[in-house]
C-alpha cells in the first residue's frame, strides 16, 4: 500500500478538501491491489479524514481476460473452457448456467437423468464455494484456525469433481444436451460422504467463530444492505437474502428438478456483515439436505446426453476412435462450414449460484460461433454498491465488507 498527500495530483486522485472541524488534510490511501484482503486483483482509493473513511473509488482491470469477447471465437461447446474461469471458487456452476442457455438457443432439455447429476454438482459447487467464504474473512480479520478447516470440506468437495471429471478445479464438464460422460458407479457413496459430514463440519467452524467476541464486534452491525438497496442495485443471492428479500433462483424459477425438492431458504433481517456470513452457513446446511434427497432419487443409470440425430454433442472419444459413422460426427460438428447450425434468435438464462444469479445472454446469427456472449455476473453488481457500505465508517471495516460480500475479480474485469 502507498498513501498521498493532497497535494499529490494525478488523473485519478480526488480533488480534496479540508475536514471541516479539525481544520487537517485529508490522505488518499490506495488499499490494494498489493494488499492481501484485496488478492492482488482490486484497488479502492479510500479518501481518509484520521481513520474515517470520507470517500471509496473502487477500481477493476487487474485480472482483466475478455470473456465475453473470446466467446465470438468459441463454438458453443468449446467455451465451456473459458467460462471455467470466471468464478473459479465453483467452476462448475458457470459451465452449468452457460450449457443451459446455449440449449435453450438449440431447443433441446436434458434427459432427467442428467439434470439431476447436474444438480447435485451444483450443490457441491455450492459448497465448495461457500467453504472458502468461511474461512477467508477469519483470514483477513486475523482468524488462521477457521480458514485451515474449511479447507477439509472444500478438499471434499475437490475429491468429488476430480472423480468424476478427472480435474479438481477447472472442470469443463457439460456439453450442450449433456456431459462429457457419465458419473462413475460410487458417484452417489461420494456425495453421500460430502452431505452427511458437512453440518459436522459447519458446528465446529462456527464453535469458534460465532463465540468470539473480536469476530463479531468486526462483523456485526458492519456494512448493511437494505433492501431497498438489494432492489436498487440488483444484489442478488446471498448478499440479497442476508438483507430480507427472500429471492432465490431454484425455487422461484425452478430449473434441474428443483421443484421436487425438500429446502429452506435462509434469510437474515440485519443486512450486515455477520448475517451474510450466517446465511451462507445455513445455505451449505440446506444443500446437504438437497444432496440427500438427490442420492435417493438418482437411479444406477441413465441417457447421459440426447439424442445423437440431434448433432450438437460430440460423441465419445473412443467411440470416434473405434467408429466411422462417429468420426463422421465428430468432424461434421468441429469442422467449419459443416454439420448443423444453432437456430437464429438470442437467449437469456440465469442460475441461482453459491455468489447470486448467473447469466448469459447469446445471440446467434446461424453459425456455430455466438455473434455476441453477454454475462451478467453477480459480483459485478455486488462491487458497484461497495463505496456505499464503507464511507463514513473506519478504514478497518474495509476488510470485513469486501470479505463479506465474496466478490470474485474474474468475474469483473470481462
Amino acid at each position: 500500500m502507498s498513501d498521498h498527500r493532497t497535494t499529490t495530483s494525478g488523473a485519478d486522485m480526488h480533488e480534496l478538501g479540508p475536514t471541516g472541524a479539525v481544520g487537517g488534510e485529508h490522505m488518499v490511501l490506495n488499499f490494494g491491489p498489493q494488499h492481501p484482503a484485496t488478492h492482488g486483483t482490486f484497488r479502492l482509493l479510500l479518501e481518509l479524514d484520521g481513520e474515517r473513511i470520507v470517500r471509496c473509488t473502487p477500481y477493476i482491470g487487474y485480472l482483466h481476460s475478455g470473456f465475453e469477447k473470446l466467446g465470438e471465437h468459441h463454438t458453443y461447446n468449446q467455451y465451456v473452457t473459458v467460462v471455467d474461469r470466471m468464478n473459479y471458487m465453483s467452476p462448475f456452476a458457470n459451465d452449468l448456467a452457460y450449457h443451459m442457455a446455449v440449449e435453450k438457443l438449440y431447443g433441446i432439455e436434458c434427459t432427467e437423468y442428467t439434470q439431476l447429476v447436474r444438480l447435485m454438482l451444483a450443490e457441491v459447487a455450492r459448497l465448495q464455494d461457500h467453504s472458502f467464504f468461511l474461512g477467508t474473512p477469519a483470514l483477513d480479520l486475523g482468524s488462521m484456525t477457521p480458514f485451515l478447516w474449511s479447507f477439509v470440506g472444500r478438499e471434499e468437495c475437490y475429491d468429488v469433481f476430480e472423480f468424476v471429471t478427472g480435474a479438481r478445479y477447472m472442470t469443463a464438464y457439460t456439453r450442450t444436451g449433456g456431459l462429457m460422460w457419465d458419473v462413475p458407479p460410487d458417484f452417489k457413496e461420494r456425495i453421500k460422504y460430502v452431505a452427511d459430514r458437512t453440518p459436522g463440519e459447519l458446528d465446529d467452524i462456527e464453535s469458534i467463530l460465532c463465540s468470539n467476541p473480536i469476530w463479531l464486534s468486526r462483523m456485526q452491525g458492519i456494512g448493511r444492505i437494505t433492501a431497498e438497496d438489494v432492489v436498487d442495485y440488483g444484489i442478488t443471492g446471498p448478499n440479497a437474502r442476508a438483507s430480507g428479500v427472500c429471492r432465490d433462483l431454484r425455487r422461484d424459477q425452478p430449473y434441474l428438478g428443483y421443484e421436487a425438492m425438500d429446502f429452506e431458504i435462509p434469510t437474515c433481517a440485519e443486512g450486515d456483515c455477520y448475517a451474510r456470513y450466517i446465511v451462507r452457513v445455513e445455505e451449505m446446511r440446506q444443500s446437504a439436505r438437497i444432496l440427500q434427497q438427490a442420492i435417493r432419487m438418482l437411479p444406477d443409470g441413465g441417457q447421459v446426453n440426447v439424442d445423437p440425430a440431434r448433432k450438437v454433442t460430440l460423441p465419445p472419444k473412443a467411440e470416434v476412435h473405434a467408429k466411422m459413422e462417429q468420426m463422421i460426427h465428430h468432424f461434421e460438428l468441429i469442422m467449419p462450414g459443416s454439420g448443423g447450425a444453432p437456430p437464429v434468435g438470442e437467449v437469456y438464462v440465469a442460475n441461482e449460484t453459491a455468489m447470486g444469479e448467473l447469466g448469459f445472454y447469446l445471440v446467434s446469427d446461424g453459425t456455430k460461433f455466438p455473434y455476441r456472449v453477454r454475462v451478467r455476473p453477480p459480483s459485478f453488481l455486488h462491487y458497484a454498491m461497495f463505496p456505499r457500505l464503507v464511507e463514513g465508517r473506519l478504514l478497518s471495516d474495509v476488510v470485513s465488507v469486501l470479505s463479506s460480500l465474496n466478490i470474485i475479480a474474474a468475474e469483473l474485469d470481462r
